[in-house]
């Protein structure tokens, strides 16, 4: 029997959000009835975050928009910057008190150019602004779509291809993702179901290594998950589903799901706050999180620890992963380009793994020793064709929430 939990109860903790929020907003159907990421949005995270709650769980965001400048003075003499950009993102990017924030500074400093930020609400609905303002945008450069938005985003010509400075640090199988350099590949992570060590330890009882093993008897009741309908992270692990049993057998296995107990809550933070036993005291012990969240439990204990105290079934892990590019229509061409080069460089890639706990796409950066030791990103990750999730993505949501939730 399937369990259901819509409470809309605000999570109290914050930090792992960071991660969801690294894979953007955690809302991946607003736009069809909205998105997520990675990942970049989202780890814990994110969207690359939960669109229901807050950053990872901001909820849908149809709201007025929100600029946060990035330097508190970035005047490069008496008459001002030479120019200024519109850095146009989803609700879970720091607006401000960051590294992030100081190292876009630094780029003003540099060049100039003064950096704004514009908050489009979760990633669905800073997708939906885009394409109604293709040619005239907001903005002049967008950071945050992910993979599983990125064929409307092509199709919607909401970019302006430009081949990025830095693209030669970046691996094949994330520029093969974008023809024609449409966008730049920024970061990257991945959904996986998460375990309580301890708790799996205590019952002498071995972790699942698989899809399989989740539907096995002897791990009733032990899972929760995310509707995609919501979620981001929701949906990239009905996406790893899918990949794993195929267009026509994963109904199958979801069912089967259902029968071993599976509980569906609406938000990545509900999930992971509330009835996680590791982080929400409450009944299930293994969760659909991130890749990264063991590193951002360890980063942010309190005492501290040096080991890890949840783990990541491997094979469940589904990539997610976020690109930056020019606004089709800015007032700005050369400036932009130059911003979409700076946040592919070293300077700025190396500040995300701590930030929004993602992988950077620059392959130069080093990894934060946390990251070294404790995060989760397989070297054969699940994944599917951009176009073939776009083409498919509200037809599965649909008939997920038919089958699962009634």
């Amino acid at each position: 029997m399937i369990v259901t939990n819509r409470l809309r109860i605000l999570a109290t903790g914050t930090v792992l959000a960071l991660v969801v929020a690294a894979c953007g907003s955690d809302d991946p159907t607003t736009t069809e009835g909205g998105g997520g990421t990675v990942a970049t949005g989202e780890p814990p995270a994110p969207d690359a975050t939960d669109a229901t709650d807050t950053m990872s769980d901001t909820g849908p965001d149809t709201g007025p928009d929100t600029i946060g400048d990035t330097t508190a003075d970035t005047s490069t003499g008496d008459d001002g910057p030479v120019s200024g950009v519109t850095l146009v993102t989803y609700d879970s990017f720091p607006e401000a008190d960051t590294s992030l924030n100081e190292a876009l500074g630094r780029f003003t400093a540099d060049t100039g150019i003064d950096v704004d930020i514009l908050v489009a609400g979760d990633t669905g609905t800073m997708l939906a602004k885009a394409a109604l303002t293709a040619g005239n945008p907001e903005g002049d450069v967008m950071w945050g779509i992910d993979n599983t938005f990125l064929s409307r985003a092509v199709e919607e010509e909401i970019f302006e291809p430009y081949q990025a400075s830095g693209l030669e640090n970046v691996p094949s199988e994330l520029t093969d993702l974008v023809p024609d350099a449409a966008a730049t590949p920024v970061d990257y992570g991945d959904v996986c179901v998460n375990y309580d060590i301890g708790w799996f330890d205590e019952r002498g009882l071995e972790p699942p290594t698989s899809f399989d093993d989740l539907v096995d008897p002897a791990y009733a009741g032990m899972l929760v998950v995310q509707n995609p309908a919501t979620s981001s992270p929701g949906l990239a692990f009905l996406l790893a589903t899918i990949d794993e049993y195929g267009a026509d057998g994963w109904q199958q296995y979801w069912q089967a799901l259902g029968d071993n107990g599976v509980e569906v809550v609406e938000s990545w933070t509900q999930a992971y706050y509330e009835r996680f036993t590791w982080a929400g005291g409450g009944p299930t012990p293994m969760v659909v999180s991130y890749g990264t969240s063991p590193p951002a439990e360890v980063i942010f204990a309190d005492p501290p620890r040096d080991d890890a105290p949840t783990g990541v079934v491997e094979s469940t892990c589904f990539r997610q992963v976020e690109f930056a590019g020019v606004l089709r229509g800015t007032d700005a061409p050369e400036e932009a380009r130059q911003l979409v080069d700076f946040l592919l460089s070293a300077g700025f890639q190396q500040e995300l793994p701590l930030n929004l706990f993602v992988y950077p796409a620059n392959s130069s950066v080093d990894l934060p020793q946390e990251f070294v030791d404790f995060a989760v990103a397989p070297d054969e990750p699940r994944t599917l064709d951009p176009e073939v999730i776009d083409e498919n993505r509200a037809a599965w949501i649909d008939e997920w929430t038919e089958l699962v939730l009634g």
